[in-house]
C-alpha cells in the first residue's frame, strides 16, 4: 500500500486556492547519451505506450533499441537545444507564465498554474508538489494533446492517479481528455497558417500528425478521427478546396502498418508529380519540439527537395502566441465556471476569517499548525 504523504507546507488556515496543472511528453536534461538513455528508458518502458508483452518488450528494448538509439536522439537533440535548453520545455514554461497571468486578470480567486512532464523533468510529481504546497484543493488538468490517444492523455491520467494515491487530502480533480474541435483552437490554428502563408503560400498544405501504430485504431483509440477533424475543420476555416490540402502521419516506428498515409510518402509523391511548393503544419503540437523541430522542419524538408521540390515550409506550432494563450484560457474557464476562484462574488476576507476559525479550533485539539 503507497504510504499517506502530508502536504508540505500545510496550515490548517491556508487559503485554499485553485490549480491547473498544464502537462506536456517530455523532454530529456540534457542532448547527451546518458540523458537521452534515461528519458528513453522511461519513455518507452510505458505500457501506454508500446504494447507489447513486457518480458518480450524487456528484451528489445534493453538488447535492440537503449543500446543504440541514445546516441542518434543526442547527435538530433543537438541541433535544436537553445541556450534556454529544451525548446519544449521553455515553451512550456512560457504558456504557464502566460496563462497565469491571463487568468490572475481576468478572475479575482488565487489559481496556480504549474508544469509538469509525462517523462523527465520537470515530473508530474513535481508538479502536482509545487500545487499542492500553495494549497490547490481544485485541481484542472490539461494534457496539451488536442487529440486523445491513449498512448498521451490516457497516460498522462495513469500518471496523475499514482501521484494521488499517495495524498492524504485529494483535490477535486477535473481533466481535460481532448480539446481537438475546440473552436479557440481551431481559430488559433487557422490563424497562425493564414498569416505565415500570406504572401506566398505552397502550391499545397499538408496537416502532418505523429504517427501511432494502426492497431490503436482498430482497438478504439479515436486519435485518427479527431485528427481528420481538426484537419478539416481548420482547412474550412481557410476556405482551402478539395486537393490544396491533406493529412498524413509522421514518426513511424518499428515494422508494424502504422496510421497511413505517411509524411514522408506523400512529400515524395507530391514532389515526383509536380509539385514544388508546400507548407507543412503539425496541429497536434502544443509546442515545438524535436519532432517537430528536427524531424519535420529539417528531415523531412531533405526527403521532399531530394524528390524534386524546390520550396519547403515548415510553420510552427501555436507555442505561447497570443491567440493560443486566449484559446488554452477559455477552454480552462469553461472547465472551471463553477469553481468559487472563478466566480465575480468571491470574497477573500470571508475565506481568510473562515480559515482563522478553522486554525484555532484545530489549536484547541492540540493540531499542529
Amino acid at each position: 500500500m503507497t504510504p499517506l504523504t502530508p502536504p508540505v507546507p500545510f496550515t490548517h488556515d491556508q487559503l485554499a486556492c485553485a490549480g491547473v496543472l498544464l502537462v506536456n511528453l517530455g523532454t530529456p536534461d540534457a542532448p547527451t547519451s546518458a540523458a537521452l538513455r534515461r528519458y528513453l528508458a522511461e519513455f518507452l518502458w510505458d505500457p501506454r505506450v508500446v504494447e507489447i508483452p513486457r518480458p518480450l518488450w524487456w528484451l528489445i528494448l534493453h538488447g535492440a533499441i537503449l543500446p543504440f538509439r541514445p546516441a542518434q536522439s543526442a547527435r538530433k537533440y543537438q541541433h535544436i537545444w537553445t541556450v534556454e535548453g529544451s525548446p519544449l520545455l521553455a515553451i512550456s514554461r512560457r504558456q504557464a507564465t502566460a496563462v497565469a497571468t491571463r487568468l490572475a486578470e481576468r478572475h479575482p480567486g488565487p489559481v496556480r498554474v504549474a508544469v509538469g512532464m509525462r517523462y523527465g523533468n520537470p515530473s508530474i510529481a513535481a508538479g502536482l508538489a509545487e500545487l499542492r504546497a500553495a494549497g490547490v484543493q481544485r485541481l484542472l488538468v490539461l494534457p496539451l494533446y488536442p487529440q486523445y490517444a491513449a498512448a498521451t492523455t490516457a497516460s498522462t491520467f495513469d500518471a496523475i492517479a499514482a501521484e494521488l494515491r499517495s495524498w492524504r487530502w485529494l483535490p477535486e480533480l477535473r481533466f481535460i481528455t481532448h480539446y481537438h474541435d475546440d473552436p479557440g483552437y481551431l481559430d488559433a490554428l487557422a490563424t497562425s497558417i493564414r498569416v505565415a502563408r500570406k504572401d506566398q503560400p505552397g502550391e499545397r498544405l499538408l496537416f502532418s500528425f505523429h504517427g501511432l501504430p494502426k492497431r490503436t485504431l482498430l482497438a478504439g483509440d479515436p486519435y485518427h478521427c479527431q485528427c481528420l477533424k481538426t484537419a478539416r475543420q481548420v482547412a474550412e476555416r481557410l476556405g482551402l478546396q478539395a486537393g490544396e490540402w491533406t493529412v498524413a502521419f509522421q514518426s513511424r516506428f518499428g515494422r508494424a502498418e502504422w496510421l497511413q498515409p505517411y509524411t514522408h510518402a506523400v512529400l515524395t509523391d507530391w514532389a515526383r508529380s509536380g509539385i514544388k511548393k508546400v507548407d507543412v503544419v503539425c496541429p497536434g503540437f502544443a509546442a515545438d519540439c524535436l519532432e517537430t523541430l528536427e524531424e519535420i522542419a529539417i528531415d523531412n524538408r531533405r526527403t521532399f527537395l531530394a524528390a524534386g521540390g524546390e520550396h519547403y515550409r515548415y510553420l510552427p506550432a501555436l507555442n505561447d502566441g497570443p491567440d493560443h494563450i486566449a484559446a488554452l484560457v477559455r477552454l480552462i474557464e469553461r472547465h472551471t465556471a463553477d469553481w468559487p476562484e472563478f466566480s465575480p462574488d468571491y470574497d477573500a476576507e470571508a475565506l481568510a476569517v473562515e480559515r482563522a476559525a478553522c486554525r484555532d479550533r484545530a489549536l484547541a485539539l492540540g493540531a499542529a499548525v
